[in-house]
């Protein structure tokens, strides 16, 4: 009785995901609009992925990429204390090279060549090779590359022969449960598809991409689909994969794909600027917990509480105000600040955009002018020369621009440390990220700053600086007693 049971049980399921599944693939055929519906006729229930396949997968590439790495063969003292004492970094053995290779995918977005994949697919290649579904080669030259959204922009040249293409889905209106297919080239055995469903929406807690909210499915991701195609069964570009959450470096049924409005708006800048500018906001806050709700006398959490404001930058000039609750921007809720984030980097710069607030008892919209952040004073990237403890350490102004930039706290100002050789790493315990607030005694917001008090004191040096958020005070003496604290 139990074994009849149970087959009877599996025999629905098995029905109830092909009812589905069916339904969802009928409208493929006319192009229209996907309608959600119990199929009509057993033709209908026995319809398959194949059609959506056909159409996606010719535009769905691989893509190869190369690098030479250079790098050294350190003498078995090299670490040694005392040998460094003596001939520093420069102690090393004779220099070698060797060839990295990688592999991911790609969409082609553009009948004319133009390909998108992950920015860390191709990041660092010396030479990257685009390899189509009918197994043609062509070598591909960077447009742009994008590491705040993990994306690339690439351009292949096919003499005038128009590529099939994926077009641009509404990424907004995709919902949890819609059936996906994710196509690419996992482990380089090929062209291979796998199906699935929207596990989730507006993930944030997945990488350190800046704009965090991607799109979980459960369709299998593994090493190589890096850059590939993520479509419904409307045959459209849903999102970009780009991550999986594994322990063992397999699919574990969790993936993550880059929304197809973020990439579509990466692919547009890049197409007609070169480059990415987008809007700044201006203002920092937090998301609104159930303990938040409870004090300020919302019946449910949700929006951005605001606590920070950037005189005279957008939100500012908007009139919003420390303690105002965003609960949307545009129409669309926001339920948090990477939510917030990902919504005004999706609009162009120019106009204004409407944010619903709640201010005390009262609802209220204002308007925040889209504008790009400003970099004042001018970033001045340098190299410190001379005779001093900080020779060789690359230093740039703090700006808002190049704070959003380089993914620093836009209220943070002084000058940050880029690049600091071990040598000095060792004599003054400065790290790339350090912040410099003071320089002997002296606060400092630009380089020549720093540059002038090392000219007045080569050989000690005072200064604090700000890392992760704590102030470290440091004294530097050539001889005598050194400390940082």
């Amino acid at each position: 009785m139990t074994n009849t049971t149970g087959s009877r049980m599996k025999k629905i399921s098995i029905t109830f995901f092909n009812i589905v599944m069916a339904s969802l693939v009928l409208g493929v055929a006319s192009g229209s609009a996907v309608e959600r519906k119990v199929p009509s006729s057993q033709a209908e229930v026995q319809l398959s992925y194949a059609p959506v396949v056909k159409r996606a997968a010719p535009a769905v590439v691989n893509i190869y990429t190369k690098r030479v790495v250079r790098s050294r063969n350190l003498s078995p003292f090299a670490n040694d204390p005392f040998f460094q004492r003596f001939f520093g970094d420069s102690f090393t053995g004779a220099p070698r090279e060797r060839v990295e290779r990688s592999l991911g995918s790609g969409v082609i977005v553009g009948a004319d060549g133009v390909v998108v994949t992950n920015h860390h697919v191709v990041n660092g290649a010396d030479e990257i090779t685009v390899a189509l579904a009918d197994k043609r080669e062509f070598d591909a030259k960077v447009i742009l590359l994008d590491e705040r959204t993990d994306l690339a922009v690439l351009r292949i040249d096919t003499a005038g022969e128009p590529l099939p293409t994926l077009t641009f889905a509404d990424s907004d209106q995709a919902e949890v449960g819609d059936l996906v297919l994710a196509i690419g080239n996992p482990f380089g055995v090929g062209q291979t598809v796998t199906s699935g469903i929207v596990s989730a929406l507006a993930r944030t807690q997945v990488s350190s991409n800046d704009y965090q909210f991607f799109i979980q499915t459960d369709a299998a991701v593994n090493p190589g689909n890096s850059g590939g195609a993520l479509i419904g069964m409307d045959g459209e570009l849903i999102g970009i994969n780009t991550a999986i959450f594994s322990r063992s470096g397999g699919s574990n049924g969790i993936g993550f794909a880059i929304p197809a409005n973020m990439v579509r708006y990466v692919v547009s800048s890049a197409l007609s600027q070169g480059k990415v500018v987008r809007p700044w906001f201006g203002a920092g806050g937090q998301m609104v917990t159930a303990d938040i709700a409870d004090s300020l006398g919302f019946d449910r959490p949700g929006g951005v509480l605001v606590d920070d404001i950037y005189p005279e930058g957008p939100a500012d000039k908007a009139g919003l105000e420390q303690g105002d609750v965003i609960v949307s921007i545009d129409g669309k809720d926001v339920s948090s600040p990477q939510a917030l984030r990902y919504y005004i980097g999706l609009e162009p710069v120019g106009g204004r955009i409407p944010l619903a607030i709640v201010r005390g008892d009262n609802t209220k919209t204002l308007w925040v002018p889209l504008e790009a952040a400003p970099e004042d004073p001018p970033r001045n990237i340098t190299t410190l020369k001379g005779k001093h403890l900080l020779s060789g350490t690359k230093l740039a102004n703090l700006s808002p621009a190049y704070a959003d930039e380089i993914g620093v706290n836009v209220y943070e100002k002084g000058v940050i440390v880029l690049e600091v050789s071990r040598s000095v790493m060792q004599r003054t315990s400065l790290r790339s990220g350090d912040i410099f607030k003071e320089v002997n005694g002296d606060k400092v917001t630009r380089v020549k700053q720093i540059k002038a008090a090392l000219d007045d004191a080569p050989v000690n040096i005072s200064f604090t600086v700000s890392r992760s958020g704590r102030l470290i005070e440091c004294v530097i003496r050539a001889r005598g007693n050194s400390y940082c604290r």
